[in-house]
């Protein structure tokens, strides 16, 4: 990939994505409040909705877990599609732009920091509450029925949820907030980030996650920096999960 291009000027918060607010009148060159409120209810229709749905539905827990490893990406992606078609049609101002190779590079040792982070977060959640349901237990079960349910499951959650996450929560969500500043920018879009996970054993694994994704998309300009950090973060999940009996 390509450095990102010269013209993609920084304002007073010294971030590549900034741009002028219009680009043509009535039209932004972001998104906004309404891309984010959309989003929102887009992804709790097919995310939560949906997934109420299955689980109604009695199947053989293998294939019920797949599905709803699959599913988080399937619904962030959608979200994001239908920002994206509301009014700006621009891939460009979600942060979908080419970035260097040593970005890259960067993004895969965030991603490896976070990763450590993310099991003192853990230890630390555990400490204070006392809570170690582990609600992400089914994508175990999804990852437990033989080679090609690993590969599949780690795929799902490993490549698929950290594209469709990013390209939402990032590329439509931080990006917006990031017109109000750097820390509303990077802090807010992880707390919403963090609360569409829950309240429970994922919640600080997802505020890590969140922190590391946001910054490291602000200081870029590129959401694939952003993909990177949560394809490193996420892709050991169902192996180690699976190997450790929680499935």
């Amino acid at each position: 990939m390509s450095k990102v291009p010269s013209n993609y000027s920084q304002q007073s918060w010294k971030s590549p994505i900034a741009s002028s607010e219009q680009s043509a009148p009535n039209k932004p060159s972001r998104p906004g409040w309404l891309e984010i409120i959309v989003g929102l209810v887009v992804l709790a229709i097919v995310g939560f909705g949906v997934g109420s749905l299955l689980r109604r539905l009695g199947l053989d827990p293998v294939v019920y877990g797949l599905i709803l490893t699959s599913w988080t990406g399937v619904a962030t992606l959608t979200a994001f599609a239908v920002a994206v078609r509301l009014r700006i049609r621009s891939l460009n101002a979600f942060g979908v732009r080419p970035v260097s190779k040593r970005w890259l590079l960067i993004a895969i040792g965030v991603g490896l920091v976070a990763f450590v982070l993310k099991g003192l977060a853990v230890l630390g959640w555990i400490q204070i509450t006392g809570n170690t349901n582990n609600v992400q237990g089914v994508y175990a079960e999804g990852g437990s029925g033989g080679v090609l349910s690993l590969v599949l499951a780690t795929l799902f959650l490993g490549i698929v949820t950290p594209l469709g996450e990013e390209l939402f929560f990032r590329g439509v969500v931080a990006n917006a907030l990031l017109r109000y500043g750097s820390f509303i920018g990077v802090v807010g879009s992880t707390v919403i980030f963090a609360l569409c996970h829950g309240i429970n054993i994922v919640f600080p694994a997802a505020v890590v996650a969140g922190l590391a994704t946001a910054e490291v998309f602000r200081r870029s300009g590129s959401v694939w920096t952003a993909v990177i950090v949560h394809v490193v973060f996420n892709l050991p999940t169902i192996p180690v999960m699976v190997a450790a009996g929680m499935g």
